[in-house]
């Protein structure tokens, strides 16, 4: 069974399983110690009750997740979301990353976010076409911004608008707080919209 829900603490393990490998292997994140389950268990239960964390899961096993975080604290940026995916070994170029990050993009539009930032850790030209196919536009490069593997490393923000910049706007609603029915409905609804191109080793 294929389905995008809502990540939990208790996926923190499978989520690492698809995480490590960038934090070791990889200057895609600057994160550079891959966590504990327990601390990225903990991770996923705070953020989630701001914004979403979601998992594309088929037959039990996990196949990516996309999530958002705070872009700054300060109260005037509450408008403001960075968003990022990570797809397993065997199961990138299969759509699971374009319908994590539509139901993704769907849910922030429901809280009231106006813009949702990608940081991409350059250079990365699979990631710039992914977000940029999905409605990106490049804003800035922050050039030799953080160092990782032996090298300095540039970084750039993408940006997509999800709702008009209208006068005293409403503060976003806590993703905690959006109706559970109305997720749901809008997670299968990305889920039916793209068709899975399955790696041949996972088919059944």
């Amino acid at each position: 069974m294929n389905q995008i829900r809502i990540a939990t603490p208790s996926d923190a393990r499978g989520m690492l399983a698809i995480y490590a490998p960038y934090i070791r292997h990889t200057t895609l994140t600057f994160e550079t110690e891959v966590p504990a389950d327990e601390a990225f268990a903990d991770r996923i239960a705070h953020y989630l009750a701001y914004a979403p964390w979601l998992v594309w899961e088929r037959d039990g096993q996990l196949a990516g997740y996309a999530y958002a975080s705070r872009y700054r604290e300060r109260a005037g940026y509450q408008w403001s979301v960075e968003s990022s995916v990570y797809i397993a070994d065997g199961w990138r170029r299969t759509g699971v990353g374009t319908a994590l990050y539509g139901a993704l993009t769907g849910l922030l539009r429901l809280q009231g976010f106006r813009n949702v930032y990608a940081v991409i850790n350059l250079p990365n030209p699979q990631s710039v076409a992914f977000h940029e196919r999905l409605g990106f536009r490049w804003m800035a490069t922050y050039p030799r911004v953080g160092y990782k593997l032996g090298g300095w490393r540039d970084v750039g923000w993408w940006q997509l608008i999800l709702n008009e910049y209208t006068a005293d706007p409403d503060p976003p609603v806590p993703f905690s707080a959006l109706p559970l029915r109305q997720v749901e409905d809008l997670l299968r609804e990305a889920g039916s919209l793209v068709s899975l191109r399955y790696p041949a080793h996972r088919q059944r």
